[in-house]
This record gives structure tokens, sequence and C-alpha cells, in this order.
């Protein structure tokens, strides 16, 4: 008990109960405080007292819970018995100077209660009305430091993709500003992230380990907890540290202090949790729409079959995601020629989609330049090298040149395998590889070959091995060979009706394999 309180006035609650025995007994009280000083009266008030009686008076000692002892003097003035009433007023004495003890504490508990909690309220209307985590954090932190009187303090997050705990809020001067290692950092904010358990240091011990040497003082008291999120199933996991350093006025923080702290983190958690699920449900929002997006522009960039001179064309390109690398071109020539392509970068997806579009963007300006395919090739492969390459990519692709007027289709095939031409009588002749896949061929590649076309019964069909992977038959059948025996048994219908077929029956099997971009391309003459 410290002097100011020893040495405190009487509770007025027990001034005035000694007062009433004074009254209705008939005697004279004194009280007196022995304590390391000289002894002194404590009631009646010196100040407002006179001398005491001559007669001697029935003394006895009282020993309240919280001070120093007290001597009680007792005097009669009319006839009773003053040890009987010292007895009797010692016992009440001491049970007033009790409670009053008790609601003393309760009250400076309540008090001190009354700023914890409101601490946490203020915390929780704070991470629920403030969706900016560092605005957040620096409010909540700044709060802290005011009512738990910590000079500096800082908050700290764990970046589990980078390994790292980055600072997003701090209050005072000096001290790391990170990012720090949250496996291997000395600093104590990282051993205590990586431990789990708080740590408080007194004054003269360990400084603060993620502070510069000399920028804390030695004396200092710090506090550092883990900031910890339970989730409603599985473990329990830290994803931050919250650290307090220094007191404002001395001291050193407390087992109390280190308590509520832990509640605050506790809070502080669960927030950077669901920040961390808003910001990966915003991040899945934006890249579905941004993907939606590259889907329809991609779409966008494949020309409609349906408008060109001298052929009757159908073509479908169905992505295994979003965006793909499978492409078809069809172009009108001169001398009414017309100019078909399909391709297939080796990968699918957002990669494949961008090769996809140089591979569309440079062949439509060759195939404008030169009229021979195996140009066209040769200068695509000088086109996408270096991207080919640098992707670890490659693209197989075939180019055709349909002249109705020679009956001729003259082609230059870049290892791409599903080219075939499907005559009149049902025959499939496969539209073989004149040179290996565009980004491997090499400098001295590309060459080319004609044969016959007849616009009234053959047909022209090229597909991806996305469609052929999916469509392999119940009873064994190779998947390639049942999308050529479907083309056969439907060669003299449209071609669209073609293409609408081959999709419906890849829909209605289960794939063997897992889904790659799928693409087929009819092309039949004109009579």
């Amino acid at each position: 008990m410290s002097p100011a309180r020893r040495h405190s006035p009487l509770p007025e609650s027990v001034r005035e109960s000694l007062d009433d025995f004074v009254q209705h007994l008939g005697v004279d009280l004194a009280l007196w405080a022995r304590d390391d000083r000289e002894p002194r009266r404590i009631y009646p008030d010196p100040e407002s007292a006179g001398d005491e009686p001559d007669l001697p008076p029935a003394r006895r000692t009282v020993q309240p819970r919280d001070g120093s002892d007290l001597e009680l003097r007792v005097w009669s003035r009319n006839g009773a018995d003053a040890d009987e009433v010292a007895d009797l007023v010692a016992g009440a004495l001491v049970r007033a100077l009790d409670s009053a003890h008790e609601i003393r504490f309760f009250t400076f508990e309540l008090s001190e209660r009354y700023e914890e909690i409101n601490l946490l309220y203020s915390i929780s209307e704070t991470l629920g009305s403030i969706l900016r985590l560092d605005e957040a954090a620096r409010v909540i932190l700044g709060e802290v430091c005011d009512v738990m009187g910590a000079r500096r303090g800082s908050i700290w997050v764990h970046e589990s993709d980078e390994g790292l705990l980055r600072l997003v809020a701090s209050v005072g001067d000096g001290g790391v500003r990170g990012p720090l290692r949250a496996d291997d950092s000395p600093a104590v904010t990282a051993r205590v992230f990586r431990d789990g358990r708080p740590l408080m240091a007194l004054p003269d011990a360990e400084p603060a380990g993620d502070v510069p040497a000399g920028a804390i003082d030695e004396r200092e008291t710090f506090l550092s907890v883990p900031i910890r999120y339970s989730p409603p199933e599985g473990e329990a996991r830290t994803v931050g540290v919250i650290n307090l350093i220094g007191r404002r006025h001395a001291g050193r923080f407390t087992a109390s202090d280190q308590k509520l702290l832990s509640a605050i983190a506790t809070q502080v958690g669960a927030a950077l949790e669901n920040n961390r699920l808003i910001r990966q449900s915003l991040l899945r929002e934006r890249m579905a729409r941004e993907m939606e997006l590259a889907h329809n522009l991609q779409m966008k960039l494949l020309p409609a079959v349906d408008r060109f001179d001298g052929v009757r064309a159908a073509a479908r390109v169905e992505p295994a995601e979003m965006v793909g690398g499978d492409f078809y071109q069809v172009f009108q020539l001169q001398d009414d020629k017309v100019g078909v392509m399909i391709g297939d970068v080796s990968s699918h997806g957002f990669p494949a989609a961008l090769i996809m579009a140089l591979a569309m963007s440079a062949a439509t300006i060759y195939a404008s330049e030169f009229s021979m395919p195996a140009k066209v090739l040769r200068h695509l492969d000088d086109a996408l090298r270096d991207e080919l390459e640098s992707t670890e990519m490659y693209l197989t692709l075939f180019y055709g040149v349909l002249d109705p007027r020679e009956r001729t289709l003259t082609w230059a095939n870049a290892g791409h395998p599903h080219a075939f031409v499907v005559g009149a009588d049902g025959a499939a002749q496969r539209l073989r590889a004149t040179d290996p896949p565009v980004g491997i061929a090499g400098p001295g590649s590309y060459s080319q070959e004609v044969r016959p076309w007849d616009p009234s019964g053959d047909l022209v069909f090229l597909f991806t091995d996305g469609l052929s992977d999916a469509a392999p038959g119940p009873d064994g059948e190779k998947g390639e060979d049942r999308v050529l025996r479907t083309v056969v048994e439907h060669r003299t219908r449209p071609p669209e009706a073609i293409v609408e077929v081959l999709f419906d029956l890849v829909a209605h099997t289960p794939a063997p394999v897992p889904a790659d971009d799928r693409t087929a391309m009819v092309l039949a003459g004109v009579e």
C-alpha cells in the first residue's frame, strides 16, 4: 500500500458510523493511526476536536484488511461499560473499514475495466466501419497506445505468399520499417510470430530486436503479442504481431496489460482474416471480369467465315479455359482464291492466348503479302520465334490456299496432324505435315504441296487435338477415327451443320484426359 493511501482520511461512511456510536452509546471515541511515522489521531479530526478526556480509556487494536493497524480508545460518559463498548465498536469498525476497502477496490477495478471495455468496443466499431486495413490499423494502434500509456507501437501482418512480416501501422518515432523475414529474422517481432506466444520484457531486460541498436532506452519495457485467428473449423494460426514499447509515465507493462492486448489482438486477427477474404473475393471478381473481357475480345478476333466468296465455311473454337491458344483464319485473296488457316499453341490459358493473338495478327499481314503458303509460314516463324522460345511454347499450324479456278489446294503444314480432305466418296486423305511446328522448325524450313480439289464434292476438314481427345468411342475407337467417321457420315450436309454435330458429339462424351482447347473448321466449294 502506498504512503498516500495509508495516510488518507477515513472513508466518509466509516466516519459517519463512528459519529453514530458517539451519539447513541454515550461514549467518547478516538481513533489513532500507528504506522512508520508518529502516531496521529484520525478521529475525531484533530483540527476540529478538543482534547481527550482525562479518564483512562478502554483500548483496542483494530487491524483492517488494508492499511496499518489502528488504536481505538473509548471513554464512557453515562456509566456504560467502556470495555464492552470498545469490543462492539472495534468489531464494527473492522467490518466498516473492510467494506469501504472493497468498495474502493471494485470502484477502481470498474474504472479500469470501463476503459478496457470502451477500448474493445471502440476497436469493434473501427473494424466494422473502415474497410481499408492500413487505415483501421492506424486508428486502433493509436487508441491502444493512448489507453495503455505506450510511447511507441506497431502492427505487423504476415504475407504468407512472400514469407514476410510487413509493417501496416506504427505510432511514435524510431523502429524498423521492415519488412522482416518471418522464418529466420532475429527480431522480437519475428520471434513472437514464430513462437505464437506473447513476450514481455521488464526495464533493463533485452531490448526489442526489431529496433536498431541505440534507438531504444535500455530501461524501456516492451510487450509483444501474436495476432492469431481461430477459424470456426481447423487450427488457429498466427497472422501478425502487435508491439508496444515504453511507457509514457515510466513503470512496466503488466500481466493485465498483456491480457488486454491479447484480447485486442484476437479482434485484429479476425479483422485481418476478413480483410484477406474480402481482398481475395475482390481479386477473384476482378480476374473473372478481366478473363470474361479477354474471352470476348479473343472470340471477336476470329473471323466470321460465312462471308467469303468461293467457299462455304463454318468454324468454332471452345477454349478449355476462358481464353486459349486455338485459332482459325480465312483470307479472301486475289483471283478468287481463299486462304484457310488453323493453329494450336502448345499450351492453353492466358499465355497461349497471347501467342494466338500475335500469330493471328502476323498471319493477316503475311497472307496478304505472299501468295505461297510456305513463305507465309516462314515469315510467321521469324516473327514468333523469340516469343515462343521465351515462353517455351511452340505452334502447330496449317495454311492452305484454295483456288476454285484451277481446282487446286496448295498447303504448308507446320506439324499440325489434324488436316484432311474428305472426298465425295467418303475417302479421307490426311494433308501431311511438311515441316516441324513454328518455333522449332529452324531457318531452313517450310515447303508446300499441291493436290487437286473438287469444289463440288470435296470438304476441307481441319481440327485440333482437343476435339479428338474428347471424342473416344465407347468400344475403344480412337477419338480421331470417330471424329473423321462423323464428318464422313454427314459430308453432304452444310458445313455449319457438320460443326454442330461434332461439338454435340464431344459434349456428350466423358473426356478421359484433361480438357484442351477444341476447334473444328469445315470448308466446301460453291458449285
